[in-house]
């Protein structure tokens, strides 16, 4: 939840940040390292700029923690029994979400450079849906009826919250953005959507260490943000220095909130990839979208407005309406079927009725 407002209050007052964005990414990883439990420092997406820097701090964060929780769990007697595949055939498999999530990320930052946020929070709802078929296509889980209408129903929830009236002066920029970001913003929800399902594949594939899989992929991820660290040098020309003399540059209490946020974001995610699903992280952070918008009423003086009443209320409606049981949805006819007599029974009303 606070993701969204740590990045809006990193922003400089010209809009823009005052650090390396693409450093964000990279600590992110490193710092859910050590706390490995969670493979979804990519489940939020945020701010173009913030989000890639803070994804490269939040890999680094990731990384160190995840790597502490490992070494834990492999010291103490009572978890000796952790399981850790070391085969390069298996190891080899983390490097596909931290290709998708590096692109995702830069997708991110390049959507909000021809986007506004309402646009861009608008068009993150897709997410939901592409989420949903990639779930079914490539994970073999099969919806219900209800479930599929419970997530139609959760996409037009969180748009109507974010959707503003009709009488205010920027509701008509809502399709004034060039064509380039609505595709970005397409892009973005897919990639969203497939770097999250390949994860729960590789989270459950498995009965290893929910930490030695969280190493594995803030490793990966964090090497891969450093290879984009050194290509960004190399295409200035090394104009500000090296990316390691200047990547705290300009960085605030708020940019590293930022980070924090991400890594442990991140690792509270990949409990929910290893023990739940996807679906219930998309209802996760649909909720905490809502109360994102929620408290910014109180922090950024925000007015709600009757448009995310409505969208609570749908989204509420579509909760219940996909986790409880279906015969608590609808109600049936209760029908009394005649059980068919006994032998003895016809004996007896044939002695009656003589």
């Amino acid at each position: 939840m606070p993701q969204g407002i740590l990045t809006t209050l990193s922003q400089s007052d010209e809009g823009g940040y005052n650090y390396d964005y693409a450093t964000v990414p990279f600590l992110a990883e490193v710092f859910k390292v050590p706390f490995s439990s969670s493979s979804s420092r990519y489940a939020q997406p945020i701010s173009p700029c913030i989000s890639y820097l803070a994804s490269q701090c939040s890999f680094a964060v990731q990384l160190i923690i995840s790597g502490l929780f490992l070494w834990r769990e492999t010291r103490t007697s009572s978890l000796a029994t952790a399981k850790i595949t070391t085969d390069w055939r298996s190891v080899r498999l983390f490097v596909i979400p931290s290709i998708i999530y590096l692109i995702h990320n830069n997708v991110q930052f390049a959507t909000l450079t021809y986007v506004d946020t309402s646009t861009y929070q608008i068009m993150g709802n897709l997410k939901i849906v592409t989420t949903a078929i990639l779930f079914r296509l490539f994970l073999k889980r099969k919806l219900s009826n209800l479930q599929w209408m419970a997530i139609g129903l959760l996409a037009v929830g969180t748009t109507t919250s974010q959707v503003k009236g009709c009488g205010e002066a920027s509701c008509d920029s809502l399709f004034t953005a060039p064509i380039q970001g609505y595709l970005l913003g397409i892009l973005s929800a897919a990639l969203s959507a497939l770097a999250g399902i390949y994860t729960e594949f590789l989270m459950k594939r498995n009965n290893d260490s929910l930490y030695w899989q969280n190493l594995q992929l803030y490793t990966f991820g964090s090497l891969f943000n450093v290879a984009r660290l050194i290509a960004d040098d190399f295409r200035l020309g090394f104009e500000k220095g090296p990316w390691w003399q200047r990547i705290f540059d300009g960085y605030s209490i708020t940019t590293w909130l930022v980070v924090l946020n991400l890594g442990s974001t991140g690792l509270l995610v990949s409990w929910l990839m290893k023990y739940a699903d996807n679906i219930v992280k998309v209802y996760s952070t649909s909720m905490a979208m809502l109360l994102t918008m929620v408290a910014s009423i109180y922090l950024f003086s925000f007015k709600p407005t009757v448009q995310l009443f409505l969208g609570i209320i749908i989204c509420i409606m579509s909760l219940h309406m996909y986790f409880a049981p279906p015969q608590t949805l609808v109600d049936l006819p209760v029908t009394n079927e005649a059980h068919p007599k006994t032998l003895k029974q016809i004996i007896v009303e044939e002695k009656t009725d003589t």
